[in-house]
């Protein structure tokens, strides 16, 4: 496997996929095989932003694995409540150990991690920007339950706005044919204009539309989000939109028998206590995979060693205009660009500039 970071799903490559799975599908078959297979190796987990799910599953991935694991779930316990920069903390840390996990509120955030980390870095979830490892967990689930990844009719339901786990799904299923969205959202949280570029640009069957049930026959995957309060800044907005969507067993009837229903979690409201017990509800499944596919992944990832980083440009304050972007407050930051659908974007948080 070439992938030494993982930052963004795009970054994967079908055939670093395909070898992913191949490992995640021999970890589920026997798991104690691989009981002892990072023994001795050191996992950080550093999560600047609270998580049960995803920091539970990657120590438990990497306990299964033999490995260890040290870091903090609150950035009050570190250094950067002293206001240590997010460079030298990972320096530091990567000093140490021999994979990095980080979750941020801040976009970009592992991105820039990773310009600095001597050991590679996994992004596990920046702000309302990206959650590759969420995708793995939702690509495993898929392939292991339906035996392939293709011809797929799939609803995006909720906040696609700051959805990190869509956008990062989303940006997977251009590796894979066949694959039309059902974007199910109100207009003021519907899919951002980047990820509109990115899905023209790789030609991706998409609609947008703002009825679940009459969208409900079409599908073959249900991903339902919640609307997440942490990323409203307005108390009012965000009641005035939660529970415009949620999921119940009278709006499954005319929905297909092999619909797989699918969640990131943790849910609020969005699927009723009623639809846990639809033979079509996978979302607790789900979290099992995921921890599966993290544990290839970590495999994978200490696998690449260390590496002395490349010398970084100084940089000379905000790259963009994105106000949660990492170059907001990291001001020494390189001025990182790319092209997404013929437009200059950020290399952090994918804003236009």
């Amino acid at each position: 496997m070439k992938l030494r970071n993982l930052i963004d799903i795009e970054d994967l490559s079908l055939e670093e996929w395909n070898e992913l799975y191949g490992l995640a599908s021999q970890i589920i078959a026997h798991p104690k095989d691989f009981s002892q297979a990072l023994q001795g190796d050191v996992m950080a987990s550093l999560f600047y932003e609270p998580s049960t799910r995803t920091n539970f599953s990657f120590q438990t991935a990497m306990l299964r694995l033999g490995g260890s694991v040290f870091g903090f779930a609150d950035p009050k316990s570190s250094s950067a409540a002293k206001g240590e920069t997010l460079k030298d903390t990972i320096k530091m840390v990567s000093a140490y150990a021999d994979v990095i996990v980080m979750r941020s509120p801040q976009e970009g955030a592992a991105k820039a991690a990773s310009l600095y980390a001597e050991t590679p870095v996994i992004n596990a979830g920046d702000g309302g920007h990206m959650h590759p490892t969420q995708t793995l967990t939702d690509l495993t689930t898929i392939a292991a339950c339906r035996g392939e990844i293709r011809d797929l009719n799939i609803g995006l339901c909720g906040d696609l706005k700051n959805g990190r786990t869509v956008h990062s799904l989303i940006k997977a299923m251009a590796k894979f044919e066949g694959i039309r969205f059902y974007l199910i959202a109100p207009r003021d949280l519907a899919i951002p204009a980047y990820m509109v570029d990115f899905m023209k640009a790789n030609n991706q069957k998409f609609v947008e539309v703002t009825n679940l049930e009459a969208t409900m026959p079409q599908l073959d995957v249900l991903y339902m989000t919640r609307i997440q309060r942490e990323r409203f800044t307005d108390p009012l907005e965000y009641d005035r939109l939660k529970g415009v969507y949620v999921l119940t067993r009278s709006k499954l009837r005319s929905a297909k028998k092999d619909l797989m229903i699918l969640h990131p979690l943790p849910r609020v409201d969005e699927i009723a206590q009623d639809v846990d017990d639809d033979p079509r509800a996978m979302y607790f499944e789900q979290a099992r995979y995921g921890m599966f596919a993290r544990m290839a992944l970590l495999m994978k990832m200490v696998e690449q060693g260390r590496k002395r980083p490349e010398a970084q440009p100084i940089g000379t304050g905000p790259l963009c205009h994105n106000k949660n972007c990492v170059t907001q407050t990291e001001l020494y930051l390189p001025g990182l660009t790319k092209n997404i659908g013929g437009k200059c974007c950020c290399a952090y948080c994918d804003k236009e500039i």
